[in-house]
Parts: C-alpha cells; sequence; structure tokens
C-alpha cells in the first residue's frame, strides 16, 4: 500500500542518515517557535464569540455605536468595625476620579450605596471589546488604581470585580496550574517508562519527542491563529494531547522496534530493524494520527470558536507528534543502536515484556473472552452501559464567573458583590432597530417594557433599567438587571418573558421595527440552543469518520461497525461517570472542586470527538496484530488471544501514560479542564481494559472470520 511504502521510505533514510533526519528536526522545531514569536497569536474577540438571537443584538448595537462594554465594579467595604459613608464615598470619589484619566476607561458612574447602606458600588465602563479588555494591558492599570485606593484608605476594603478582572485573573491562575501540572506529568511519565522500557534512554526518548512536538506545534498554532482565532485553550489541549499521544506514537514505535530485534536473535540490523518497525507500527501510527485528525476536524462544523480553535490545537499537535515518530525516531534508534537499552535501570523493567511474551496475566485475562464469549460480552456490555446510565441526565450549560476558583480575588469579591448587590449579578440587553422617525415611540415602548418588567415577580423587582440611543437615533439599547444567576432558571424565564411577551407586546406595533435581546443570560441560552443544533451533525460525522478509517485500514465493513459500537460505549460510561462525579457533590472535597449543577456544555462533544480518535489508536494497533496472526495460520481464536496478548503490554503501557497525563488536568482549577482531564482519564482507562480486553475479544472470537468480511485477512491489504 501507498502509505506502507512511504513510512517505510521516511524511515529509511532517516535510520540511514541519522544526523541529517536528527538536526533536521530540531531546526523544524526551532523554526516553527521563531516564525510563531515573530507573527504572534490571534485572540478571538468578542465578534468571533457571537451566536444566535444574542450575537445578532450585539452585532446591532456595536455597528450603531453602542458596544456591549466590559464594565468592571469597585466593591468597597469596611476592612473592620462599622461602614464609614465618609470614608466609602471619599474613597468612591477618588476612585472614579482616577479612573477617568486612564485611557482605557470610557465612563465611570458615580458611587452608590447598598440598600442596607454598609457597602458602596462604583462602575467603570472599558472602551472596545469586552473580551480583549482582559488582557494585561488593558486590565492591570485599572487593578493598579483600584489597589493604590485601598492603599491610601487603610480603614476600607477597595476591591475590583468584573468580566475583565476575572479573566486576567483565570489567564494567570491558568498559567501556574500548566506549569504545575508539567511538573507532575513529567515525571510521572518517565516513571511509567522506565517501567516499561527498564532503560533511561529508551524511556528518554519518548518524552524528548512529546515535547519537540508541544513546542513546534505552539509555535505552528501561533501562525495558524491567524486562520482560526485561539480561544485561550489551545495551550491546554496542545500540552494535553501532546504529551498523551506523543509519548504513546514513539512507545508503539520502540516497543515494535524492540520486537523486531528481539525476534531476529539479536542478528538483525538496526536500521532492518527500523524499517520492518516502520512497515507495522508506522504505518499504524500514520492511520491513527490521520483518524484522530479527521475526527477532531469534525468540530469545525459546531461553527464556534471555542470548538474551532480547540480542534485546530489538537490536530496541529497530533500530525506534528506523528511525523516525529516517522522521522526523527527512525533516527535515534539507528544512531543509539543497542545502546537505547542502556543504561538499564536496576529492578525494574522487562515485566512488561515478558507479559506480553510469555507471561501469565494477559492469556489468564482473556480466557474468559475466548473460552465464554458471550457470557463476557454480556457481563462486560451490561457494566458499560449501566455506567451509561446517569448520561441520560445530564445537565449541560456554560460556565460563568460563580463557578470559577474563589482564590482569585476577582472571583471572591464578585461573591460578595451581589450578595450586596443583587441587581449586579446578571442583566438582559434589549436592542431596537427602527426608523428614526419612529425614535420616541421605540422609547416609549421600552420604558413601557421596563415598567413591566419591574412589577413582573419573574424579573426579582430589581430591574434598574437604563436606555441608550445611538447618534443616529436608530438604534436603542435597553439595559435590565436581574438577581439571578446567568445559568440559573429563574434567568431563563425572564429572558423568555422578554422574548416570547413584553417585547412583541410591546413593539410588534411599531412598524420596521427589528429587535434582539443579548445580556449574560441570552448569551449562554443561545450558546446551549447553537450546541444541541450541532451536535448531532458532529456526532454524525464522527461516526461516519471512524467507520472509513477502520475500513480503509482493514478493509472490514464489520470491523468499521464494531468500532463504531465499542468507541460509542467507552465514550458514554466516560460521560455517565462525569454525571455522577461533577453534576452532584460527593467527590468536591476530593477533587477540589465547588459542583454547579450541570456539565460544560463544550465537554461532552470534545470528549466524543477527541475519545473516537484516540480510541482508533488501540483498535487498529490489536486488529493488526491479529491479523499478522491469522496471515501466519493461526485460527481465529488463537490469532485473537495471541494478538491481544502480543499487543496488551504496549497499549496497557500506553494507556497508562495516557491516563495519567489527562489526570494531571483534574488538578487544575478550571471546571471545564477539570472535567475534560476526568472524562478523558476514565475513557481511556475503560477502552483499555473493558473494551479492548474483554468485549472486543469476545466479539471477534463469536464472529470469527467473518470479523474481516469482506476482506480476507490471508490475503495481503
Amino acid at each position: 500500500m501507498q502509505d506502507k511504502r512511504l513510512t517505510v521510505r521516511v524511515a529509511t533514510w532517516s535510520a540511514n542518515h541519522p544526523w541529517r533526519a536528527i538536526i533536521g528536526w530540531f531546526v523544524f522545531v526551532a523554526l516553527c517557535l521563531a516564525v510563531g514569536s515573530v507573527i504572534g497569536d490571534r485572540q478571538a474577540t468578542g465578534v468571533d464569540y457571537r451566536v444566535g438571537e444574542a450575537g445578532t443584538a450585539e452585532a446591532m448595537a456595536a455597528d450603531a455605536g453602542i458596544p456591549v462594554p466590559a464594565v468592571e465594579r469597585v466593591l468597597i467595604t469596611a476592612r473592620s468595625g462599622p461602614f464609614d459613608q465618609g470614608q466609602a464615598l471619599a474613597a468612591g470619589t477618588e476612585l472614579a476620579q482616577r479612573m477617568r484619566g486612564l485611557p482605557q476607561v470610557a465612563a465611570v458612574a458615580a458611587p452608590t450605596l447598598d440598600a442596607n447602606h454598609d457597602a458602596m458600588l462604583v462602575q467603570v465602563s472599558m472602551k472596545g471589546d469586552a473580551v480583549a479588555a482582559s488582557s494585561p494591558k488593558l486590565i492591570t492599570p485599572l487593578l493598579n488604581t483600584t489597589a493604590a485606593v485601598g492603599h491610601d484608605f487603610p480603614g476600607l476594603t477597595v476591591r475590583e470585580t468584573g468580566n475583565a478582572s476575572i479573566g486576567a485573573g483565570n489567564n494567570t491562575q491558568r498559567g501556574s496550574d500548566l506549569a504545575l501540572s508539567e511538573e507532575v506529568t513529567l515525571p510521572v511519565t518517565l516513571l511509567i517508562l522506565l517501567l516499561v522500557f527498564g532503560a533511561v534512554l529508551a524511556a528518554g526518548v519518548p518524552v524528548l519527542l512529546a515535547l519537540s512536538s508541544i513546542a513546534a506545534s505552539i509555535g505552528l498554532s501561533m501562525v495558524f491563529s491567524h486562520l482560526v482565532p485561539d480561544a485561550g485553550l489551545g495551550t491546554e489541549v496542545i500540552i494535553l494531547m501532546g504529551m498523551a499521544v506523543g509519548v504513546d506514537y514513539s512507545l508503539f514505535y520502540l516497543k515494535r522496534e524492540r520486537e523486531e530485534r528481539r525476534s531476529g536473535g539479536g542478528s538483525l540490523a538496526h536500521v532492518d530493524a527500523v524499517r520492518l518497525a516502520a512497515a507495522t507500527s508506522g504505518r499504524a501510527v500514520v492511520v491513527s494520527a490521520l483518524g484522530v485528525a479527521v475526527c477532531t476536524a469534525c468540530l469545525f462544523v459546531a461553527n464556534d470558536v471555542i470548538f474551532s480553535s480547540l480542534a485546530l490545537a489538537a490536530i496541529i499537535v497530533i500530525l506534528v507528534a506523528m511525523a516525529s515518530s516517522l522521522t526523527i525516531l527512525p533516527a535515534l534508534l539507528a544512531k543509539l543502536g543497542k545502546r537505547i537499552d542502556r543504561p538499564r535501570v536496576p529492578l525494574v523493567g522487562r515485566w512488561i515484556d515478558r507479559d506480553s511474551a510469555q507471561g501469565r496475566f494477559w492469556p489468564a485475562l482473556l480466557r474468559p473472552a475466548t473460552r465464554r464469549p458471550v457470557l463476557t460480552l454480556v457481563l462486560a456490555s451490561i457494566g458499560m452501559l449501566a455506567l451509561t446510565a446517569p448520561a441520560l441526565g445530564i445537565v449541560l450549560n456554560e460556565p460563568g464567573d460563580d463557578t470559577f476558583s474563589t482564590e482569585i480575588p476577582a472571583v471572591a469579591a464578585y461573591h460578595d458583590l451581589i450578595a450586596d448587590f443583587p441587581a449586579q449579578t446578571a442583566k438582559n440587553l434589549v436592542v431596537v432597530w427602527a426608523n428614526p422617525a419612529r425614535a420616541s415611540a421605540v422609547v416609549a415602548a421600552l420604558n413601557l417594557v421596563a415598567s413591566q418588567a419591574q412589577q413582573d415577580p419573574i424579573f426579582g423587582g430589581v430591574v434598574e433599567p437604563s436606555i441608550q440611543t445611538s447618534a443616529d437615533g436608530s438604534v436603542h439599547v435597553l439595559t435590565a438587571h436581574i438577581p439571578f444567576a446567568p445559568t440559573n432558571d429563574p434567568a431563563v424565564r425572564t429572558l423568555t418573558a422578554l422574548r416570547t411577551n413584553l417585547l412583541p407586546r410591546n413593539l410588534d406595533a411599531i412598524p420596521g421595527v427589528r429587535y434582539a435581546v443579548s445580556g449574560d443570560v441570552a448569551r449562554n441560552t443561545d450558546y446551549i440552543a447553537n450546541q444541541e443544533t450541532k451536535t448531532p451533525i458532529v456526532v454524525a460525522l464522527v461516526l461516519i469518520m471512524t467507520f472509513g478509517m477502520m475500513l480503509l485500514a482493514f478493509r472490514s465493513i464489520v470491523l468499521g461497525l464494531i468500532a463504531v459500537v465499542l468507541n460509542l460505549l467507552s465514550a458514554g460510561a466516560a460521560l455517565g461517570a462525569l454525571v455522577l462525579v461533577f453534576q452532584t457533590h460527593w467527590a468536591e472535597g476530593l477533587l477540589n472542586f465547588t459542583s454547579p449543577g450541570f456539565i460544560s456544555a463544550r465537554v461532552p462533544l470534545f470528549l466524543f470527538v477527541i475519545l473516537f480518535g484516540l480510541s482508533m489508536d488501540y483498535q487498529i494497533f490489536v486488529v493488526s496484530r491479529i491479523r499478522d496472526a491469522i496471515r501466519q495460520g493461526m485460527s481465529s481464536k488463537q490469532a485473537v488471544s495471541i494478538g491481544i496478548t502480543n499487543s496488551a503490554g504496549v497499549i496497557t503501557s500506553a494507556a497508562v501514560v495516557m491516563v495519567s497525563v489527562f489526570v494531571s488536568f483534574m488538578f487544575l482549577h478550571l471546571l471545564e479542564v477539570k472535567q475534560m482531564g476526568f472524562a478523558l482519564a476514565v475513557a481511556v482507562l475503560l477502552d483499555a481494559i473493558v473494551v479492548r480486553a474483554m468485549i472486543l475479544p469476545a466479539l471477534l472470537t463469536l464472529l470469527g472470520r467473518s470479523a474481516w468480511w469482506p476482506s480476507k485477512p490471508l490475503s495481503a491489504t
């Protein structure tokens, strides 16, 4: 096959010209970083996040010169003892004066007291895009000003919160979290590889390739961000996927090269061993990587900047990791020769090699699947379906300010702010366009909407309405505050009341009028609705792509269908476990999080897409070994047992490495990333142990040669 010839040719050239390949690879990595640093990255702006009616409303307002501002709120309270209103007013006035002098500040509202007269609020509206406002260059001067005023009034606590300051705090915390994750992941991965290979060089090579792949991918992601803007999670995905697949691809290749040398009795030249490994594991790496990339690319169909950013980052690092295993890895193996197994680590090593060859553990584990395939299949499937059941009760929503870590000062200030000023919790923005000649009618109608909302218990009684009008009089924006978190049902009811009742009742009579609702609640609601619309399309594409890749790899319709069904089982079980842990409260102390009662809307689809791609790694390597055994003349039952036993060691090693990487992300503060890490770790663990060691061998034993229909595994494919 063309793929096979290509992988062999590339590996052979690298093995015959090791220094060229090694130097060329590191030059490539350096160039990627250099070009990326020079070009810089393009961060997503507020325009990129617009979805549904909320996005339409924001576009109408922005086009009319009334963009949705980034509002920072400064809370002034007593440090201890009674609240001194005079001091607070002086601090608020001083703060407002200093803020007005900052170039990024558009307006500062007068200080206001809360209902209990024990807290004061100063609202600061920033210029420009609300998303860009969280950049250190824009938000840091405001935070410094707030801190300076707090220093000048030692009897008061002066704290700032808002989307920009919370976003900046999240970025800082995420950076320290990633550094901690790397500090944990690297030594754990090295330790696992030392146990796998029992040699320092053999353990270090996969880590070196993974790290270099991550470095190159970060540089490339900066370049490609000018086509698909970075939504802020690209680096996390590159590190997450880079360590996982980068180590795995090298591990598959290294283990196969070792086996070829061992089977050759030690007389096989290293270049020949590399060539044989390239023809088997090298080809499997290519098919697997392309499978992951193709499945991940389906996320672009969601037409969501965050998913597109995640997909781009994952695809880049997967393809770069594939390239490293096909180019520099053969060169290193040829150059190091037998030294790859030095220096040996005392008391460790060979345990997985023994299991994968003549050991007893894996044959014993596989015995039920080959001797009692029906019983094994039924029991294992029931167990996976039982774990999937909680997913039927999944609740999806968007994480907001109230779900972020209170270790971020701006988040802690936000919780105190809404306790004193409930109306600051969230807001609805009604944007209306009409002929300027009808401006007075529109304003009168909006005032009527605000009055009716204030009298309606649904809105919580704290609407505090305000109306802005564009310079040409064509666009009007009504801001209506509510005392409910944007993700809560009461908040959604206010949005429904506006869209289906109050606005049609008061505005539809005005000729030519157009209106739309945005704001915190509308953005969340419309985003979820968009996800619900696009998810079936993405899922269908992933299923088709998975089937197609397996059909391409093995020319078997049956194996393609098996891959789809087994991956659905793994994804469903992981999603059920995710709901059990994160949608309830029992594991909060164990995993250091506070459950919001829902799963982040992006996690299930991201899990589904990435898992389907990663599962193909295991499926392709396992089935390839089984096919090799059948070609050697074994019966289907023998081939299943030998093929899975011989691949079990490397699959287990790869799964342990991947799980350890994913688990490290569970220690991050950001709930969404924590949920992703947990779900992927559970999915890979279940896929490697239950699916590949129980369900797959039971199915293949039952189906026999019919599993390969319509191909014939005895003939070359």
